[in-house]
């Protein structure tokens, strides 16, 4: 039987893959990455170090387009509600590698979930079906992502870039069409130019869809407002922080989400 880790490059993955490796011979366990090209730098680091400390064999997966290029190719912009990276880029090459090396009763899917989020395990359970998935961080003892960069930290490896800088997950270089208004404005202060980066790019897909579209939507006095990025930074530069949700960090929902 094989054990098959998604591994995102995220924290929630990598305790996963440990705890996958304690149940099962190392042997017959793979970690699977599929890479959306807009990845941190510091992410691979953190994956070949991670991946030769378990000793373990790594397959690495790429569409070749970016989030933004599968924006344009199906003319929509992904947002909280439909994310098509996240289907395209994550989903689909890692079930084509799957179904075309395993059967259903050949191997077990593991992912990174933890006890925190554990009402979003039913959709991978569901969407992967007949093969069997797994949540082993939604298990006894209970870890949070601080307890997990602890461990991490023992074995001498250092913690990802990302977390350092106040993200909540490891994925897309910060970036992730499922962030909320307060994610965003961490990444205009961090990484200012890879803000500016994807400002241009929802203008560039606002012009070429030539629609009123945003990433972010938000509700003012009970009315609903998109919110562009260009929008959300000029707000913080000018300090008018009163119509900013300073707590809607949302989530990366790579293979959590329905296809």
């Amino acid at each position: 039987m094989k054990h098959i880790v998604f591994y995102s490059g995220g924290i929630g993955s990598w305790a996963t893959a440990k705890r996958v490796i304690k149940k099962a011979s190392k042997e017959n366990v793979i970690l699977l990455f599929t890479d959306t090209l807009i990845e941190d730098e510091d992410l691979y680091r953190f994956i070949d170090e991670t991946v030769k400390e378990m000793d373990v064999e790594y397959v690495y997966l790429k569409d070749g387009r970016t989030p933004w290029e599968v924006f344009k190719n199906v003319r929509y912009l992904g947002n909280s509600r439909l994310a098509q990276c996240s289907h395209i880029l994550k989903q689909k090459p890692a079930r084509k590698w799957i179904e075309e090396n395993y059967k259903a009763t050949e191997c077990i899917l593991y992912l990174g979930i933890d006890w925190t989020e554990e009402h979003r395990t039913k959709a991978p359970t569901k969407n992967w079906l007949p093969y069997k998935v797994e949540f082993p961080m939604c298990e006894e003892p209970y870890l949070d992502k601080l307890d997990m960069l602890n461990e991490l930290n023992l074995i001498g490896i250092e913690t990802p870039k990302l977390y350092k800088l106040g993200f909540s997950h490891n994925n897309c270089g910060g970036f992730c069409v499922r962030a909320g208004q307060a994610h965003f404005k961490n990444l205009l202060e961090q990484k200012p130019e890879l803000y500016k980066h994807h400002e241009e790019k929802e203008q560039e897909m606002r012009e070429f869809l030539d629609k009123d579209v945003s990433i972010l939507r938000r509700q003012i006095k009970g009315i609903k407002q998109r919110l562009t990025l260009k929008q959300l930074r000029e707000e913080i530069e000018q300090d008018n922080l009163d119509n900013i949700d300073l707590l809607d960090f949302g989530g990366c929902g790579c293979f959590v989400d329905d296809e």
